[in-house]
């Protein structure tokens, strides 16, 4: 991109900011603002959305708008420039400046006099929030939240940034909105230049030439990877840690079934870690949304739905892997949490809690050494050491935060302490600390029910389900995916983000692509043939709406945005180009879809290059990669004694495996001619060639080993090394 000598320009222009500027401040001009009560004196758009973000924003002084063709077209009309804002209810940098900026009558004035002040929940409109990342990674190579960005009024943006404190934003707007009445042309051109650049970035996502990865250059990807891993405390090297779930995903397929020990070995360490970490809440359980130390310590304490679903995935399969009961309770007490203070009122779950309590960041789940001592008695010195409650421990403040130094098995052989005993005065002291815990004041939730993470929390449970073959757990996902079809789909037609009263139209293809995964799963433990009729509901409509010329998904229906969105890579959630992508590989094996199983080919062609430059950036691609490079198997099991035996397998962590079973005979494809009057049978296939049929799970294991490069055992699962 030829971003740089109208980017000199504009950094000549910043650096030219003077106190000047700033001193023809005049009165805030009221008009426009209404009293609601007593309590505010001003009142703006925002008190008419729904949104938790947008409402702590309603009685700013400044005359913010949401997003949308009115205040798009205002703009014009007055062609003014607009001053964009995006974040989220939970972010704490967000609040920061609201409280310096935006509720201040100074910067108020000079906001409305010049702007068009548009404020976007992130949550609720992901697609503007792509757009203008893309843009600010363009200029400054990172992004982040908030996001404040000014744009001329046809939407190209002049300028991006993230927070910043009061006397630098008043005088950053001043000066645009000086220049753009000095300058507007040369506003235009850099505007066009680097509207550009996105258009390039988001809409050409993929490769252009489309390969095929084989296993040895799958080896070589995750090579690469791991010159960046931390050998010491797990995850990728780096200041901060985020846990990401897609790429352990991958990581955890690909050591199995590449034989790979350092893999296997750093993918251990990774879990571990982190459950002994400050980023997972030992007493509450669940987990804050990143760490901002290089060793799981010191969270960032904001609890995300979409990173707590995501992990009871990941949890629930670990343990199907390696039995280790450190991960079934992880996958238990996060369920607990969700439960308990993340499902709302008429169901579903709402999307995040934040992290600061009266503006002070983690108050709700640090404490003082004397109040631990004071609630724990003579067992205060065994927490203690559990716990890391010493001097020069402190995180701040004399305040501690929950990290373990070991697991609870060496604990207990340190300490001359049962691993039964231990787990006792755990569960002893998790009740008394909850308790004092619950009498604190809580973090303020965001409760929009938002589709796509919704789904991702169902398949959450259904792994919970496989591991453990508890049917609560599939109750809840049962629930959950009912809610969604009760109140976030109408007509037809899914909705992103549901709230009472709300008036949100926008749906994207992470909502068809991950209510589609979810409705499939459901039928792939329930047989129940409405789930699939919606999955395959769910994907035709994605494939009619979202489907790109270039082979891959568009993320919005609509072009109403300055550039169109391909995304591929994972980020806080998995690729929802990839998840399409899988789901079209289990439906045509299914239906024996050449189709689908074409267009599944085709994506992750155009991905492989990406995988192997950046296999950390495309988790979710690396496990399609695996599906297409190792052996590939379907599980079917017939007859009515189907449910037994499908819960049986589920139990086994089987990579590369479509697992479906029916009691009647079914017109898929992948049932017809299998049923039998005489029992229930189990059929291991690969490239539609079927071993003989065998009725127990044993004898269905004994077929894996022969077919694959790996070892089952019915006491320990798949043992590949």
């Amino acid at each position: 991109m030829r971003l740089t000598s109208s980017f000199l320009w504009f950094a000549c222009l910043l650096s030219l900011w003077s106190c000047k500027d700033i001193e023809e401040v005049k009165e805030v001009k009221k008009e426009g603002y209404g009293l609601l009560n007593n309590d505010f004196k001003y009142t703006n758009d925002l008190i008419e959305e729904t949104s938790p973000y947008l409402l702590q924003h309603a009685h700013n002084p400044i005359d913010w708008k949401p997003w949308g063709e009115k205040a798009l077209k205002l703009a014009q009309e007055k062609n003014s420039l607009i001053l964009l804002s995006i974040g989220y209810s939970t972010c704490h940098w967000c609040h920061v400046m609201e409280e310096e900026s935006f509720e201040d009558v100074d910067v108020a004035q000079l906001m409305n006099e010049s702007y068009i002040s548009i404020k976007v929940d992130r949550e609720e409109r992901p697609d503007v929030d792509m757009v203008y990342q893309t843009a600010l990674e363009l200029v400054q190579e990172s992004g982040g939240w908030p996001l404040n960005a000014i744009l001329l009024p046809d939407g190209k943006p002049v300028y991006l940034g993230t927070y910043h404190d009061k006397e630098t934003w008043k005088a950053l707007i001043a000066r645009f909105s000086l220049e753009y009445k000095n300058n507007p042309e040369k506003m235009e051109e850099y505007a066009k230049l680097l509207t550009s650049g996105v258009q390039e970035v988001a809409s050409g996502s993929a490769d252009n030439n489309e390969s095929l990865a084989d296993t040895k250059a799958i080896e070589k990807g995750v090579l690469k990877w791991s010159a960046e891993w931390d050998s010491e405390w797990g995850g990728d090297l780096g200041i901060q840690k985020f846990i990401n779930p897609s790429k352990l995903h991958f990581l955890l397929d690909y050591a199995f079934l590449s034989n790979d020990v350092v893999a296997k070995n750093h993918l251990r360490n990774t879990l571990d870690a982190i459950l002994l970490g400050g980023i997972h809440d030992h007493l509450g359980g669940g987990f804050f949304r990143y760490s901002t130390d290089g060793q799981w310590k010191i969270p960032h304490f904001e609890k995300m739905l979409y990173d707590n679903a995501q992990i009871v995935s990941l949890y629930a399969k670990a343990y199907r892997a390696f039995k280790d009961p450190m991960y079934l309770r992880a996958v238990e007490t996060t369920i607990s949490f969700i439960e308990r203070d993340m499902k709302g009122n008429q169901g579903g779950y709402i999307s995040a809690l934040d992290a600061d309590t009266n503006g002070e960041e983690g108050a709700f789940y640090v404490w003082e050494a004397e109040e631990l001592k004071s609630q724990l008695g003579d067992d205060f010195e065994l927490f203690s050491n559990l716990y890391s409650i010493q001097k020069g421990l402190e995180w701040e403040n004399e305040k501690y935060i929950l990290v373990k130094q070991m697991s609870d098995s060496e604990f207990s052989n340190a300490n001359s302490i049962s691993e039964s005993k231990l787990e006792a005065y755990s569960e002893k002291w998790n009740r008394i600390l909850l308790k004092t815990r619950q009498t604190r004041i809580r973090p303020i939730k965001d409760d929009k029910i938002i589709t796509s993470w919704n789904a991702i929390l169902i398949d959450g449970f259904i792994e919970a389900y496989k591991a453990t073959n508890k049917e609560a757990y599939l109750i809840n996902a049962r629930n959950t995916f009912q809610f969604l079809i009760d109140h976030s789909y109408k007509n037809g037609n899914l909705v992103h983000s549901y709230k009472e009263g709300s008036k949100q139209k926008e749906v994207f293809l992470e909502d068809y692509a991950f209510m589609a995964k979810s409705a499939l799963n459901l039928y792939k433990v329930t047989f129940e043939r409405d789930y699939l009729e919606l999955a395959k509901k769910f994907n035709g409509t994605a494939l009619q709406n979202y489907s790109d010329e270039s082979g891959l998904f568009r993320y919005s229906q609509k072009n109403e945005l300055i550039a169109k969105i391909i995304s591929t890579a994972d980020g806080v959630i998995p690729s929802a180009n990839a998840i399409m992508a899988q789901n079209l590989l289990e439906l045509g094996h299914m239906d024996y879809n050449t189709q689908f199983m074409n267009r599944f080919k085709k994506m992750i062609s155009l991905m492989s290059d990406s995988f192997l430059e950046k296999a950390q950036y495309y988790g979710q691609w690396g496990s399609l990669l695996l599906n297409q490079t190792y052996p590939y198997f379907e599980i079917v099991v017939v007859g009515p004694n189907a449910g037994k035996l499908i819960d049986e397998l589920n139990t086994y962590f089987i990579p590369n495996a479509l697992i479906v079973g029916s009691k009647v005979p079914n017109e898929s494809a992948l049932f017809q001619e299998r049923f039998m009057n005489n029992g229930t049978y189990i059929y291991i296939c690969q490239n539609r060639t079927c071993k003989l049929p065998v009725r127990t799970t044993k004898d269905a294991i004994g077929q894996l080993s022969d077919l694959g490069s790996y070892e089952w055992t019915l006491e320990k699962g798949l043992l590949p090394f």
